[in-house]
């Protein structure tokens, strides 16, 4: 195959040429041995098809937890006076993930040519977010650049910890919901239906909870199309829906109501609004440049139009506290209190730390709990499903021997 790639030599001027290589990694190889700075490499058009190429992005997706690495290890070599180009081009020399590498070559790339740090990073958005460019900038400004970048790594760390608990905590239930789905769906289309024409055959009047199944899969033997459509209907909407404005605005509002589990959104946002907006403070950005920041990384969009709105009155001359207060059920009376403790004593950063902590132990206790008891309620529920299925099969075949006992 052959492989278009663009590059830089010693010298800064752009080179385009083409290497032959049986796979991308191994054209990566060939051009890693030659004296240049490599900028994009891409396949020759009509070489690769449409299944493959989304096959190639999925596999050269960037983790959380790589972004996480490269910028710890990145503020370890600035902070032993390594300049910034070298350090990058050593770290995508040992970076196995090709996108990511191609990535960070041509942030150092843009570097060697002049670009500022936070630049050439903005130029990749999907990896690194308004937030952490930001903060770039911020360290940039301050001259304190491997601090900020091990600022940055704390706090991805504790979004992508806290993230994964929340994920844990979830799979298994889904997991159960999933193979009890397919179970049932099973012997609807292929276990009843059979056991129907036995039931029948007798002549007997069937209980109430087996006319129920036996209905049930007739539906789903006869109208399979209307099933298909059904849930086809449904993961479309489930998909796109969401990315519209108004849908987007509709689930955001109906999630915080949820009882229980609104709570526990509530401490999420909570704490991803006070550990954002106290690392940026921290960092020395002005608070309406970070409420700002804040805004379109806090996630859902009922916190989003409240952070904006505080925004555009601390722009005013209002107190930051005293605007927050005027949101009694989305913002907390601790986070209201301890923002105020903040603005009194110049310390709002630290005091938001405090508020962070106490939200991320609310959310981990939540989730531990909530592990607990979804195992029981899980085991309880299933075996009220099962013992209807059961129920509902063996009863019918109870009243047949007992007529013929008699």
């Amino acid at each position: 195959m052959k492989f278009v790639f663009q590059a830089k030599d010693q010298t800064g001027r752009t080179e385009t040429g083409f290497v032959e290589a049986k796979t991308r990694e191994e054209a990566l190889d060939i051009l890693s041995k030659r004296d240049i700075y490599l900028l994009s490499l891409e396949e020759k058009a009509g070489g690769v098809g449409v299944n493959k190429d989304i096959s190639i992005k999925l596999l050269n997706r960037v983790s959380i937890k790589e972004v996480v690495i490269f910028s710890r290890e990145l503020a370890i070599m600035i902070e032993s006076n390594i300049s910034p180009s070298d350090a990058l081009d050593a770290l995508a020399g040992q970076t196995r993930n090709k996108s990511f590498r191609e990535k960070i070559l041509k942030v150092s790339s843009d570097i060697r040519g002049g670009t500022l740090m936070s630049k050439a990073f903005s130029k990749f958005p999907e990896l690194f977010s308004i937030f952490y460019v930001n903060m770039l900038k911020s360290g940039e400004v301050s001259g304190e650049l491997p601090r900020i970048l091990e600022r940055i790594a704390d706090h991805l760390e504790s979004e992508y910890a806290m993230r994964q608990k929340t994920i844990s905590a979830m799979i298994y239930p889904v997991m159960i919901l999933v193979i009890f789905t397919l179970i049932f769906v099973v012997i609807m289309i292929f276990v009843i239906p059979n056991l129907v024409t036995i039931l029948e055959g007798t002549g007997q009047e069937l209980p109430f909870a087996t006319k129920i199944i036996i209905y049930t899969s007739n539906f789903f033997v006869n109208y399979w199309y209307i099933v298909l459509l059904g849930a086809s209907i449904f993961a479309a909407f489930a998909f796109y829906y969401p990315q519209t404005k108004e849908g987007r605005d509709v689930i955001d509002r109906s999630l915080l109501k949820v009882p229980l589990f609104g709570d526990f959104l509530r401490n999420i946002y909570l704490a991803r609004f006070a550990e954002n907006l106290s690392t940026l403070v921290a960092a020395g950005i002005q608070i309406n440049e970070a409420l700002d920041i804040v805004a379109s990384i806090v996630g859902n969009n009922v916190y989003k139009k409240i952070i904006l709105q505080t925004k555009e009155r601390v722009m005013k001359g209002d107190s930051f506290s005293y605007i927050l207060s005027q949101y009694p059920k989305e913002i907390s009376p601790l986070f209201t209190q301890m923002a105020a403790v903040g603005e009194r004593t110049g310390k709002l950063d630290s005091s938001l730390t405090n508020v962070v902590r106490f939200y991320n132990r609310e959310s981990e206790n939540f989730v531990n709990s909530i592990s607990s008891l979804i195992e029981p309620i899980m085991i309880v529920g299933l075996a009220l499903m099962v013992g209807f299925l059961v129920a509902a099969v063996l009863l019918p075949i109870y009243q047949i021997s007992t007529t013929i006992q008699q």
